[in-house]
């Protein structure tokens, strides 16, 4: 049976520093890579950072938070993405990260998987920004509520809030999800937040019978101040809430969970595949303990775009139409009786 050392890492963002961030990051792939992990998964938007000014301030007061974070936001793909492609590969494990992510004038919230040869293997984007959210980030599509073959197994991706969608969850146990990734920020709402994520990941794994790697992000205190110093917004709000943990199939913590007061690092634990197979066999929600023929789910998986080309087959059809719409036209300028000038001309002739 498939055997597999996974980490959940809690840092803190590099404060308004997309670079210095990502440097960070491919630090963390390479300690860990060397010291025998073989997935390592990051918290939601950590690159640049999360954006918790849209917590605090009023829409027309956030106008130079949001615009920063624009600044500072990741293209796909970029310098950013190679570096990271790089060092997974380098290091020879499967990554996966949140970040914000820029296309024109639009953020959007997204999650970025990387196979052990730095293949960018998954691409999606959340698709329902929460609450204080949908002022920061656009809407993603439903490409992305799928798993995706890794090295280290079939993974699975959703971010924060995104759990309380059953039928987004569902779509991935139906694909045989075996790990799922979870993403959350961390350092926000306070300690409720973080008894919600441990009630939420652990009912994950119940219910599709896979691993569960959650990854929160964390901010020091200086940090924290900054933010309040910058936002006007109170320090309760962007306290607590961190909860990086890893889930067996039965629902059980691995390796050591770290909360808001245990500050950076990681929890690490060794993923047995049997484990998946001992859970399904007693309760398998696509399988035996499903009922397909009285409830199924309908998923639209078209990546979402701006513009559409016709297919061949459509253009051919009107390329025949355009020209058999001239010959018609042609073929009634000669039904038609000579024009009276053309008379006039032939007369004189």
């Amino acid at each position: 049976m498939t055997k597999v050392v996974a980490a959940a890492v809690q840092c803190s963002p590099v404060l308004y520093s997309c670079d210095g961030t990502v440097d960070k990051v491919c630090s963390w792939i390479h300690k860990l890579g060397a010291d025998g992990v073989e997935l390592v998964v990051f918290a939601e938007t950590l690159i640049p950072y999360y954006p918790y000014f849209s917590f605090v301030q009023a829409p027309y007061e956030m106008a130079s938070q949001h615009l920063q974070l624009l600044r500072e936001s990741v293209e796909v793909p970029s310098c950013h993405t190679d570096k990271i492609s790089k060092a997974a590969k380098d290091a020879g494990v499967v990554v996966s990260i949140g970040i914000n992510e820029r296309v024109g004038g639009t953020i959007y919230n997204a999650q970025l998987l990387f196979d052990a040869d730095g293949s960018l293997v998954q691409h999606r984007r959340k698709i329902t920004p929460t609450y204080h959210e949908r002022m920061v980030w656009g809407q993603g599509d439903g490409s992305g509520l799928c798993a995706k073959n890794t090295k280290v197994g079939r993974i699975g991706s959703l971010a924060c809030w995104e759990h309380y969608n059953p039928l987004a969850r569902y779509a991935l146990m139906a694909d045989r999800e075996q790990i799922h990734v979870s993403m959350f920020p961390g350092s926000l709402v306070g300690e409720i937040f973080a008894e919600q994520i441990e009630a939420t990941i652990k009912h994950h794994a119940l219910e599709s019978g896979c691993f569960v790697v959650n990854a929160t992000s964390w901010l020091s205190p200086e940090q924290q101040q900054h933010i309040c110093n910058d936002t006007g917004g109170p320090l309760k709000a962007i306290s607590g809430g961190c909860f990086t943990a890893i889930v067996s199939p039965e629902g059980k913590l691995l390796g050591d969970t770290l909360r808001s007061d245990s500050g950076e690092g990681a929890c690490i634990a060794e993923l047995d595949f049997a484990l998946i197979d001992k859970r399904k066999r007693m309760m398998d929600s696509v399988g035996h303990y499903s009922r397909p023929e009285l409830l199924s789910l309908l998923i639209d998986k078209k990546s979402t775009a701006h513009t559409h080309a016709m297919p061949p087959s459509v253009e051919l059809l009107a390329d025949e139409e355009k020209t058999s719409d001239v010959s018609k036209v042609k073929s009634r300028k000669d039904e038609l009786p000579a024009q009276p000038h053309h008379r006039e001309l032939q007369a004189h002739a």
